[in-house]
């Protein structure tokens, strides 16, 4: 019924954790997921904040999907979203983006909060190089009972589309369970994994651990329980048959790809962010985030 269970890679920013799911030794991607963090649930002090200072991708999707807080984002294309909760931002890098993500002031002012997930979506054959986009939306299905609520986020699920823009086949959903609640989980993707982000919650009556990625056996209706109440973030779709390479910022399928965004982020040749130019995360010599053989 479980395939494989990865414990994440917990990195502690001061007033606040971070769990990496994937890319890890374990796994490299569920479908075309290949980058999974969870943060929070944290409340920073007042007067604080995040400050994610701009930085670049290639070859990839960006999904925010935030539980409690707000985050301002700017982009190089020109966008600006303040991120809040039932809206997800996705961000398609292709041929190259820059962003930044920061607090609010009116959070700093009040003492920010910050739960939820950053996700990344490696980009299909074909498509990688796309031209970079942006999108906030908040109108997505929900499908609920009394003691269930699933958010489409991405992708169809339990019936409902997401008006989300995808490339390759892609589910995503936030599920909320009241005491004794239950949800059918659907056997549509090729590779689908669940996450328990808060509370408690089963899986056919195993248990799943506190923020651990659990890989969900394929071509099985399983049903996803919760006796106290919990939330699962569901996520998954098409495998992927061309192998994907991350360093840093960057993914591709190809290491001269990712070879020329590192010397064109060195060069200051990618373009920079309208209202957040002044600042920007220098090229790491050796990232916390690599792909592994």
């Amino acid at each position: 019924m479980f395939e494989q269970t990865i414990t994440p890679v917990t990195h502690d920013l001061g007033q606040f954790e971070v769990r990496r799911a994937i890319p890890s030794r374990a796994r490299t991607m569920v479908g075309p997921f290949i980058f999974v963090d969870q943060f929070g649930p944290a409340q920073l002090d007042i007067g604080s904040g995040m400050d994610v200072r701009p930085h670049p991708h290639i070859n990839l999707a960006t999904v925010t999907w935030l539980f409690e807080g707000a985050i301002d984002h700017r982009d190089s294309i020109g966008s600006f979203s303040t991120i809040r909760p039932g809206t997800v931002n996705l961000m398609t890098a292709g041929r190259g983006i820059v962003h930044s993500e920061r607090s609010p002031q009116a959070e700093r002012d009040a003492g920010p909060r910050l739960y939820g997930m950053q996700t990344w979506l490696a980009l299909p054959d074909g498509c990688e190089e796309i031209d970079p986009a942006f999108e906030a939306i908040a109108d997505l299905p929900v499908v609920e009972d009394q003691c269930a609520k699933a958010t489409v986020i991405m992708g169809e699920l339990w019936g409902k589309r997401a008006p989300t823009t995808t490339h390759a086949d892609t589910i995503y959903a936030e599920i909320v369970l009241a005491p004794t609640g239950a949800l059918p989980v659907e056997i549509s993707a090729d590779e689908r994994a669940v996450m328990l982000v808060g509370g408690e919650a089963s899986v056919d009556g195993q248990a799943l651990g506190l923020y651990e990625l659990t890989v969900l056996a394929p071509g099985r209706t399983m049903t996803l329980a919760s006796e106290r109440g919990g939330r699962v973030m569901l996520l998954g779709g098409e495998a992927f048959k061309t192998k994907r390479h991350v360093w840093w910022n960057f993914v591709s399928s190809d290491h001269d790809r990712i070879r020329q965004a590192r010397d064109d982020w060195t060069a200051g040749r990618f373009p920079t962010v309208p209202g957040d130019a002044e600042e920007f995360i220098p090229l790491p010599d050796k990232p916390k985030t690599v792909s592994y053989p």
